[in-house]
């Protein structure tokens, strides 16, 4: 436990989704009898209190057909590459002889940083005589990459148009 070994940083990913839907749907309902909605057209409301009657209300009503139609279209892309060397530390070895390892790497530009974080185990096989792996050879592997400052804030949304992508239902 507490040596070092170097990660080194050849991550290259890519995804790819397309999802077409089409939704159609067509109902018939008699809620109404025929006999139900000829009686309340013609029952009179006391002209007292209201001044009118239900003549005609049912009028331009169908209740007898529904159809609804709706077409969907979807393409999400992502592509990411990540390359460099961060240096981890054996934080725990497991009963199989296996490393856990973990670390991270801050770089502090003038524009903001940059902060990569590494975990995972991986085989002391794996390891070079000097002290070097392959991320592509970390078990578990938890590689994450953010950053702070203009450039990264310019890649988000601005707080008007996130709360509104939180609650605009469409």
């Amino acid at each position: 436990m507490g040596d070092l070994i170097t990660v080194l940083l050849n991550e290259s990913t890519q995804a790819n989704r397309k999802q077409d839907g089409n939704i159609s749907r067509e109902s018939s309902n008699n809620v109404v009898p025929s006999g139900l909605a000829t009686r309340l057209q013609n029952l009179a409301l006391p002209t007292r209190v209201l001044g009118t009657s239900l003549d005609g209300v049912l009028n331009g009503v169908n209740l007898n057909a529904a159809k609804i139609d709706n077409t969907n279209t979807g393409l999400a892309n992502q592509e990411a590459t990540l390359n460099g060397a961060v240096s981890v530390t054996v934080v725990e070895v497991l009963a199989n002889g296996n490393l856990m390892v973990r670390g991270e790497k801050q770089l502090a530009f003038t524009e903001g940083s940059e902060i990569i974080q590494i975990s995972g185990i991986l085989r002391p096989n794996d390891v070079s005589p000097n002290n070097m792996v392959q991320s592509r050879r970390l078990a578990n592997a938890q590689i994450s990459y953010r950053g702070t400052g203009d450039m990264a804030n310019a890649s988000k949304p601005g707080w008007g148009t996130s709360a509104l992508l939180k609650l605009w239902p469409f």
